[in-house]
């Protein structure tokens, strides 16, 4: 053994027919880190971190005892993933979050809360759609990881919304916005596990998520007043869903992408509060609000909003191309480029050739996360000279304390999609994901039908759309290929499917009880939104059936 050179002994190129010559076995025993970490997680009821562990255990074993993969590429395979689930993946969320944070310790956060409150003329039901659905999607666009349902259930309360009403209303709000959650973390994991430009993704699923989008303002009003709020308030209802649809469909393939939400959220409620100085509801004595928000001024409230517009003007200049100012370019100069060591060489593709999977690339200028930080940076400065600094306290020690408090309060989530990153790249690297889309590929065209279902699953389990991209996004390409589909729009079509899990997770359920103060009432949650997951599901399928097929195909970028 000591003559034989290092490379050629670890060197390994996946089979999709690895176990007794058959993709249907081979298949088989691929999906037992799946079934691994979905039994652990929902019947023996282990934390998702847990879970991830014994799935990526699994996922090893079957690697190189089913699969014949070295051990130590198996292991580098997970050190990759690894080292891919905390930069860029979770530098983008503990960013986004901070970001939010700092809105909350300047005290600027409860300024801007104020001004949702304001508005709706009193009336509790638009202040309800416009709280969980634009309020909602802008926490879910900086925040994401149950933060906008945990705010906003508590809001509606404050409101006088009964305490279950308030947790349905927030889980069904939280479907249209999460595609494109935490800065579209979601869309950039896909993007750099399939190969596949994240643009090209948001570009599919901003042709999705939108359709949502349009409807779930009247869903809301119906949940909140039934089909009274719906009947006196539906134009209301309409123009907000209406205005968010086109922002995300825009922002999605126009601008940055990783905005999408925040610009939809802003443009939804913008366009709410013009309507409103032309319109006025129908407002029923039992549905007055509670709440009479103290007048603010014009001046808090645009240092409210301030933080929300810098980011999006950060991320404008960074897509900046103009003559021979290209931004991007100079952004990605920067860029940190490493054939994973150990691993690149001897991850064959099917040609011989070194697989592509086995280069580690980070854009560290460019990078949404590092975008994100220099945002909060100029917030951080922006409030310590503001004139009211003495009321709304601002410093470097302010921000550096909510940087540590973030990180603390992050480190089971940052383990937790570390891990599933480790478990992904283990299964795409070993072949596993390869042999079980090749598979289901022989479903043939009605794989369409399915792909929606698949991330519906993912999120609905993990309780994160990131993780089940992470799962799933490489399967989809793999099947789509092989059955004739565009895999982008099967990759695009996990992601959105993902959104109407999210509100039949048991993370996303436990969370809206607590916020109610209604601790075990998650199976009442469950039966009534349950209905509503599964009925937007449908309706994603046929859509995306549709897409594959000359009958919506226009419909694609």
């Amino acid at each position: 053994m000591a003559t034989t050179p290092p490379a050629a002994l670890a060197a390994y190129t996946p089979d999709v027919a690895a176990v007794g010559d058959s993709l249907t076995a081979t298949a088989l025993l691929g999906l037992v880190p799946l079934a691994t970490f979905f039994v652990l997680l929902m019947a023996a009821r282990r934390p998702a971190l847990h879970s991830a562990l014994g799935a990526l255990l699994a996922a090893l074993l079957v690697a190189v005892l089913g699969y014949g993969m070295p051990l130590q590429l198996g292991v580098l395979s997970a050190t990759q993933g690894l080292a891919f689930g905390l930069f860029p993946v979770m530098l983008i969320v503990v960013s986004a979050i901070w970001f939010y944070e700092l809105t909350v310790a300047g005290n600027r956060f409860e300024d801007l809360r104020r001004s949702f409150n304001s508005v709706g003329r009193g009336d509790l039901r638009i202040q309800a759609m416009l709280i969980a659905f634009c309020f909602g999607g802008l926490l879910e666009a900086l925040a994401g990881f149950g933060a906008p349902v945990a705010i906003t259930a508590a809001m509606l309360m404050a409101l006088g919304l009964p305490r279950l009403t308030s947790a349905v209303t927030v889980l069904v709000a939280n479907t249209a916005p999460v595609a494109f959650g935490a800065m579209a973390i979601p869309i950039t994991t896909a993007g750099t596990l399939t190969g596949i430009p994240a643009e090209d993704l948001a570009g599919v699923i901003g042709r999705q998520s939108p359709l949502l989008a349009l409807f779930v303002p009247q869903l809301l009003l119906f949940l909140v007043d039934g089909r009274r709020g719906l009947r006196q308030l539906w134009p209301i209802a309409l123009v907000t869903g209406a205005v968010f649809a086109l922002a995300q469909f825009w922002c999605s393939a126009h601008f940055a992408y990783e905005l999408t939400d925040v610009v939809a959220a802003l443009a939804g409620f913008g366009a709410a509060v013009i309507m409103l100085r032309f319109w006025s509801p129908t407002t029923p004595d039992d549905q007055r609000s509670r709440v009479e928000a103290e007048p603010l001024t014009g001046r808090r409230v645009s240092l409210a909003v301030l933080p929300y517009v810098l980011v999006i003007a950060v991320f404008a200049l960074a897509k900046l191309r103009l003559g021979a100012l290209d931004v991007p370019k100079l952004l990605g100069t920067l860029t940190l480029q490493l054939n994973w060591p150990g691993l690149y060489g001897n991850l064959l593709a099917a040609d011989g050739s070194p697989a592509a999977s086995a280069v580690y690339k980070l854009e560290v200028l460019g990078n949404p996360g590092t975008l994100l930080l220099l945002s909060g940076l100029l917030v951080m400065l922006i409030y310590s000279r503001a004139k009211d600094s003495d009321r709304f306290p601002m410093s470097a020690r302010i921000g550096l304390s909510c940087a540590g408090r973030t990180l603390r309060n992050m480190r089971t989530a940052i383990a937790t999609v570390a891990t599933v990153l480790a478990l992904s790249y283990v299964m795409n690297q070993s072949g596993q994901t390869l042999a079980i889309g090749t598979w289901l590929a022989a479903t043939g065209g009605f794989f369409a039908v399915l792909s929606p279902v698949l991330g519906w699953l993912g999120t609905a389990v993990t309780g994160s759309d990131t993780s089940s991209n992470a799962l799933f996004a490489t399967l989809q390409q793999t099947a789509g290929k092989a059955a004739g589909i565009d895999p982008t729009l099967l990759v695009a079509a996990n992601t959105t499917g993902g959104v109407v899990g999210k509100l039949i997770s048991p993370q996303n359920l436990t969370i809206a009880a607590t916020a109610v103060e209604q601790p075990g009432t998650e199976r009442i949650l469950l039966r009534k939104v349950a209905g509503y997951s599964v009925a937007m599901l449908a309706v994603l399928c046929v859509l995306v059936a549709l897409q594959s097929l000359p009958v919506l195909s226009w419909m694609l970028p």
